[in-house]
């Protein structure tokens, strides 16, 4: 009766925590014994055992409470199945096909490698974020046509990828996008994807286990690694140090790495050289910042799902030029506006004009039309050149303080309205003129140097982030 009833709760919680959280942290766990309302059950790992602990035990212990268990308390125990071979821990935790970024055993588990056992995070791909849903215009299309030849599957001439871009440019939107196809073209092949974070939070969590051969073979044996916001790791030295030497483990195993950051590697400051090499190894991809038609786009997109989900809702003439026009930063800024004025339309039942959505969306818009001040520019190119603010606007004239700051005056000149000669004064009373030759001098050089075209972007990216 009681082994009916556990796998009666093992049911219940597969429904209730999901099939990625089930097979990762539900389906290790064994019931021992069930004396004076105490449940004992084994975990494999401390590890398990202690994530369960957190996350799962008042689930579980209601779940039993429902299914006739007489029980008032849980206690979990590690016992580690050291007979029991890495392909029959794999066939014994897979009860069903992963939703998610997890491992699909073979048919043959003779020689099969580890499962993978992801935390939460690291399976959780949102089903909206695929390559159908993905709008492609001039600022992403290398970056899309890059994650579809990855997602395709086989061998890539780069390696790594590596995907960067302010938020909400469609990073993260193209990492689950070929986590997914990956899912449907090889549904055998071995997807790991997860945040530096959980990277790292791993990584310590197997130190403290003394586990860490466990973890080495657990991310060398994936197919493919795919870490979104790598930046996190920056100035994390032992971090960084098993970042490496699984980076090379893989590639030299011929297996494919997809890494996401908010800048490109050479701009990730607290990076160590070698990785910042690495990174730059393969195919860099800048996502830029969306243009008019690729917003417009967006939205026209986003119009049709909308209605699938609040009905038939009319946006009136000119509503959605007015938003791709007015809210330029941010994509998911963007589509929240959208999202907002359907959710208005349709409970009072009207139509979105452009006096609604003005009225509705007014924060935003306010937001949106933030001004970026010539001190904000020169302190923000200070900090990137790693100069001082006050040899930014000082007479010094040595190239390492000259070119960031014709650098300031350029983004001065494009970003504000302010007009030459009041920037001038801004710049320890510089006459107008030698902006106008500081401006020209940029706009030459960004055309032949990328790397100060990298810079520009980078720059106005944070300034009107």
């Amino acid at each position: 009766m009681t082994i009916e009833a556990w796998s009666d709760v093992r049911r219940h919680l597969r429904g209730q925590v999901g099939e990625n959280n089930f097979i990762t942290w539900i389906a290790p766990l064994e019931l021992a014994t069930v004396d004076d309302g105490v449940a004992r059950i084994s975990a494999p790992t401390n590890f398990i055992a202690n994530w369960v602990n957190r996350n799962f035990a008042e689930q579980i212990l209601r779940s039993m409470t429902q299914h006739g268990m007489v029980t008032h308390r849980i206690q979990i125990d590690v016992q580690p199945r050291a007979a029991a071979s890495a392909a029959e821990r794999v066939q014994r935790t897979i009860d069903a096909p992963a939703d998610g970024a997890q491992i699909t055993p073979p048919a043959s588990t003779a020689a099969a490698p580890p499962q993978v056992e992801s935390d939460v995070q690291s399976a959780a791909l949102d089903a909206r974020f695929t390559f159908d849903n993905f709008v492609v215009g001039k600022p992403n299309a290398l970056a899309h046509a890059a994650a579809r030849r990855v997602a395709e599957g086989g061998e890539v001439t780069f390696n790594p990828l590596f995907l960067y871009g302010g938020v909400g440019l469609g990073k993260t939107h193209l990492m689950h996008a070929i986590a997914h196809e990956l899912k449907i073209r090889q549904p055998g092949a071995r997807v790991l994807y997860l945040s530096a974070e959980q990277f790292m939070y791993r990584f310590v969590q197997a130190l403290r286990e003394r586990q860490i051969m466990d973890f080495k073979s657990l991310f060398r044996s994936v197919d493919i690694l795919m870490v979104d916001d790598v930046q996190f790791i920056a100035g994390k030295e032992s971090t960084q140090e098993e970042f490496f030497h699984t980076f090379n483990a893989l590639v030299d195993q011929r297996k494919q790495i997809v890494i996401s950051a908010d800048r490109a590697p050479g701009e990730i400051k607290g990076l160590e050289e070698r990785i910042k090499s690495r990174l730059s190894s393969g195919l860099v991809v800048d996502l830029h910042p969306t243009d008019y038609e690729l917003r417009l786009g967006i939205l026209q997109q986003k119009v049709e799902l909308n209605n699938v989900t609040y009905g038939d809702v009319h946006i009136g003439t000119g509503v959605l030029e007015f938003l791709a026009h007015r809210i330029t930063t941010n994509v998911r800024v963007l589509e929240g506006a959208l999202t907002r004025l359907f959710a208005l339309a349709s409970l009072v039942g009207r139509e979105v004009t452009l006096d609604l959505a003005q009225d509705c969306l007014a924060d935003i818009l306010r937001s949106s039309d933030r001004k970026v001040t010539v001190e904000e520019i020169q302190r923000k190119v200070a900090e990137h050149y790693n100069i001082r603010l006050s040899d930014m606007i000082g007479p010094k004239r040595v190239r390492q303080i000259a070119r960031p700051r014709q650098i300031a005056m350029y983004l001065s000149k494009q970003m504000t309205t302010r007009s030459l000669p009041d920037i001038g004064r801004r710049f320890g009373g510089r006459d107008h003129t030698t902006i106008m030759h500081g401006v020209r001098k940029v706009e030459e050089l960004r055309t032949n140097d990328p790397q100060l075209s990298e810079d520009l972007d980078l720059l106005r990216r944070l300034l009107e982030s």
